[in-house]
C-alpha cells in the first residue's frame, strides 16, 4: 500500500508554521527577553517569571520551561472547549517555538538602543504572528485562553477580543512593575508595530487605486481604458438627486501608475467629467493577486 504524499497546501502550511514560530521565538529569545520588553501574552509572562526567579533564587526559569508549563493547561482547556482538530496547528506551532527556545544558543545580539530593539522586535513578532494566522494557527497563550474562556457563561458577556486585551494588559502591568516605565513604553511601541505588520501579512493583496468617472462620453472613455491599459471597467447605474437624471458611473480598479493615463483619457474626451480617485487597501482577482489564500 503506497503512502499518500502531502499536498502542496499541507507543505505550505507547515512552512508557514515553522517560519512564524521561529520568528516569534527569535524575537522573544534574542530581543524582548534581554531588553526586558513585555508585550503581553505568555511569552511576556515567561520573561517576567525568568526575571523574578533570577532575582529571588539566583537563577531564572528558562523561557521554554515557562512556555511549556503555562501552555499545557491552556491547550487541555482548548481541547475540551473546541476539540482536538481545531487546535492541532496551534499545538504544532507551540511545540516548534518551545523547542527552539530550548535549543537556541545564548548569544548577545542586542544593541543598546531600546528604540531599535522595540522596532525590530515588534517587526519580527508581527510578521511571525501574521504567518501563523495565515496558516490558521496561533502560538497558544492568551489568544487561545481568551477563545476558550469565551465558551463559559460568565465570560460570554465580553467579546473574545476584550478578554484577550485584559489578559495581555495584565501581563503588561506585571512587566511595568518588574522592568519599569521606560521599558514598558518601548514595549507598547512594539505592540503597535506588531499589530500593523500582522495586519499587513494577513492582507497580502496588492494595493491599488479606484477611479470613479461620470461623463457624457462614457463609452469612448471605457473603450480606451480597456484597450490601451488592459484594465476592466464596470458601468454602474446611478441617479443624480439634484438633477433627477440617470447616469452611468464608470468604475475602474487600477494600479498607481495607471492613474496618469486614465486622467489623460478622461480629459481627452471630456474635460468637464466628474472624476474621483480613491485608495484600495487590497485588490484580489485578475490583474492583481489571482490566487486566493
Amino acid at each position: 500500500m503506497t503512502r499518500k504524499l502531502p499536498s502542496r497546501q499541507q507543505i505550505q502550511t507547515l512552512l508557514l508554521l515553522i517560519a512564524g514560530s521561529t520568528l516569534i521565538a527569535l524575537a522573544t529569545f534574542y530581543v524582548f527577553d534581554p531588553a526586558g520588553l513585555i508585550t503581553g501574552g505568555f511569552s511576556g509572562l515567561a520573561i517576567i517569571i525568568k526575571s523574578v526567579t533570577a532575582r529571588v533564587f539566583g537563577r531564572g526559569v528558562p523561557l521554554w520551561l515557562s512556555s511549556l508549563l503555562l501552555n499545557i493547561p491552556v491547550f487541555l482547556l482548548a481541547w475540551k472547549t473546541d476539540g482536538l482538530r481545531s487546535i492541532l496547528k496551534s499545538a504544532l506551532s507551540w511545540l516548534i517555538m518551545t523547542a527552539e527556545l530550548a535549543l537556541f544558543p545564548s548569544h548577545p545580539l542586542l544593541p543598546d538602543n531600546l528604540l531599535l530593539v522595540s522596532i525590530y522586535g515588534g517587526a519580527m513578532y508581527g510578521v511571525g504572528t501574521g504567518l501563523l494566522l495565515t496558516a490558521h494557527a496561533t502560538s497558544g497563550g492568551t489568544d487561545m485562553l481568551g477563545n476558550s474562556l469565551h465558551h463559559f457563561h460568565f465570560f460570554r458577556r465580553f467579546s473574545i477580543g476584550r478578554i484577550i486585551q485584559v489578559l495581555d494588559g495584565t501581563v503588561v502591568i506585571l512587566g511595568l512593575l518588574e522592568f519599569g516605565l521606560e521599558r514598558t513604553l518601548y514595549a507598547i511601541l512594539s505592540v503597535y508595530l506588531c499589530g500593523k505588520l500582522t495586519d499587513y501579512v494577513i492582507g497580502r493583496g496588492l494595493s491599488a487605486k479606484i477611479a470613479l468617472i461620470i461623463s457624457n462620453c462614457n463609452d469612448a472613455i471605457a473603450k480606451d481604458i480597456m484597450n490601451d491599459l488592459s484594465r476592466g471597467v464596470t458601468g454602474l447605474q446611478g441617479r443624480g438627486m439634484y438633477s433627477g437624471k440617470n447616469r452611468t458611473i464608470l468604475v475602474c480598479i487600477c494600479s498607481n501608475k495607471d492613474i496618469v493615463d486614465i486622467k489623460e483619457i478622461v480629459h481627452r474626451y471630456d474635460p468637464r467629467a466628474f472624476f474621483i480617485i480613491g485608495n484600495v487597501n487590497e485588490a484580489m482577482g485578475e490583474g492583481f493577486v489571482e490566487t486566493w489564500n
